[in-house]
């Protein structure tokens, strides 16, 4: 669920909630006062909650009634002071703040609260007898908080009388009810909150939590700590992107591991690879000078396998510093339209003389027409065919080797496979071969030597000229590397040729 819509609930409970909850305690408490069973105070209905003008003027009301019928049976009975102290003690039953006053002529006549009485006199209405009848007066006093109740009669000896019923309006609200009310609200308010706050903890604050415990995890090395990804709105969001940010510094950590086992292994390989043509070297220098080849002929041949051995050690270091650049992505290309036909031929006479002098049988054709172009870098082109070439004559093991070049039309590229018969690759490791380090030959025997990066040189040249490559093998028949390199071809708007071929050469421009 979203921030959002967790916020939008939150408010809606805490304005809908206290509303529903107070509406019922209300009906409850009014119930429980207005119950005729039980209740601490009997009032006759609701209305008398409130306490409002209405409820009072109905009391009021069946007072005046009673003394307006009581003075038509007897039109002097306001006279008696025992009736009235009688009608008084009943108005004080009823708990009413009510009082009475008699007003004869212009003076007090009588009253049951002579305090509140002295106050009120001089507001109270004039006489208003009218046509031999009684004239029914209610008003209410605001500055005073009194309702007052006249009723007009005409004392034994002429003179005017008025009877007045005199309520103090105490409150608007009634007490119990209030008091009821208050402590409702109290427990609503504490329920609305508690269940929100538990909402939001279980929503929220848990969640944020969990999420702490994994960062810490993700601080102290452990990539491994998971959080689940099934919730919705941010929080699921959040928690998505800490298991990506989680997997992206583990493949990190697993990437720079397996480089630090990549370059320990170089380094071993290297120095293994080093050590064997030093160890010869050293080996005819030391022949050299203690006298050994004492021939021209002899010594001709140890300078010449002290030369070998020095090119094979340029080559391992030539590999190593390819490989540095290969791994920071920075290998420098040139390309250039070059002839396939032409250029492939001149590779195979320069290769041809190293494979004479090693008694290897090298078989060339090509396939495609003599015009055909691509778009390459002539030197990084022959170092692939070098390095396939050096990676066959390594693994021949028949007496008498042999090494196929063809050059094959594929339509809008050419494919050149270069077929030894070797001893071939296992099925298992034929998809590892272009691997960085990767040897089939665990045992590192130092007659084959090799750093196990030449043919992933080899993988990352031809894919960074467009092109793709693969093997084919057979164990005891010879291996076959195909590669495939796109023709280039002329358009007909030279600009658009000019753009695509700033493009191809950009591609992989000198560091």
């Amino acid at each position: 669920m979203t921030f959002k819509r967790r916020l939008i609930i939150a408010f809606s409970i805490m304005l809908l909630t206290p509303l529903i909850l107070c509406s019922a305690a209300f009906f409850v408490i009014g119930n429980y006062l207005v119950g005729e069973d039980g209740a601490q105070l009997t009032l006759r209905d609701y209305a008398m909650l409130s306490e409002n003008v209405q409820a009072y003027d109905e009391e009021a009301m069946l007072l005046y009634n009673t003394v307006a019928q009581e003075l038509q049976r007897d039109p002097y009975i306001l006279e008696d002071r025992a009736y009235l102290e009688a009608l008084a003690e009943a108005l004080e039953e009823e708990g009413r703040e009510s009082y009475l006053i008699v007003r004869k002529g212009d003076e007090l006549y009588y009253t049951n609260n002579e305090n509140a009485a002295r106050k009120i006199f001089s507001r109270l209405p004039v006489f208003r007898y009218m046509d031999g009848g009684n004239g029914e007066i209610g008003y209410y006093i605001d500055n005073l908080d009194k309702m007052v109740k006249q009723l007009d009669f005409t004392f034994s000896d002429g003179s005017e009388g008025s009877f007045f019923i005199v309520t103090r309006i105490v409150t608007l609200v009634s007490r119990p009810l209030l008091a009821g009310m208050f402590v409702a609200m109290i427990v609503i308010l504490m329920i609305t909150a508690g269940v929100i706050t538990h909402w939001f903890k279980k929503g929220v604050f848990q969640p944020i939590n969990a999420l702490n415990v994994a960062m810490r995890n993700i601080r102290d090395g452990n990539l491994e700590y998971m959080l689940p990804t099934t919730g919705k709105g941010e929080i699921g969001d959040l928690y998505q992107n800490y298991e990506d940010m989680r997997l992206r510094l583990k493949e990190s950590a697993d990437e720079k591991i397996d480089r630090e086992r990549q370059n320990r292994e170089l380094i071993s390989n290297i120095s293994h690879d080093l050590k064997t043509p030093i160890t010869s070297i050293k080996g005819y220098v030391e022949g050299i000078m203690d006298g050994v080849a004492n021939t021209p002929e002899k010594q001709k041949k140890y300078i010449r396998t002290i030369y070998n051995k020095a090119n094979d050690m340029d080559k391992l270091i030539n590999e190593l510093t390819l490989y540095a650049r290969i791994d920071n992505d920075r290998i420098p290309y040139n390309f250039h339209k070059i002839n396939v036909a032409d250029y492939f031929g001149d590779c195979v006479d320069e290769i041809g003389m190293d494979m004479e002098s090693r008694g290897i049988e090298l078989n060339y054709s090509n396939m495609v027409s003599p015009d055909t172009l691509i778009i390459a870098d002539p030197e990084q082109m022959k170092r692939v065919v070098n390095n396939i070439i050096s990676n066959s004559v390594k693994y021949l093991d028949k007496l008498h080797g042999k090494i196929d070049i063809r050059i094959l039309d594929e339509q809008d590229a050419i494919r050149v496979e270069i077929e030894d018969n070797g001893r071939g690759i296992a099925a298992k490791d034929l998809p590892n071969i272009f691997d960085r380090f990767y040897r089939t030959d665990a045992s590192r025997n130092s007659a084959q030597g090799g750093s196990g990066i030449g043919l992933s040189i080899v993988k990352k040249i031809v894919e960074d000229h467009g092109g793709y490559i693969w093997a084919t093998s057979r164990i005891g028949e010879g291996t076959c590397m195909h590669f495939v390199i796109r023709k280039y071809r002329e358009v007909e708007n030279p600009s658009v040729d000019a753009e695509a071929s700033e493009k191809t050469e950009g591609a992989g421009a000198a560091e």
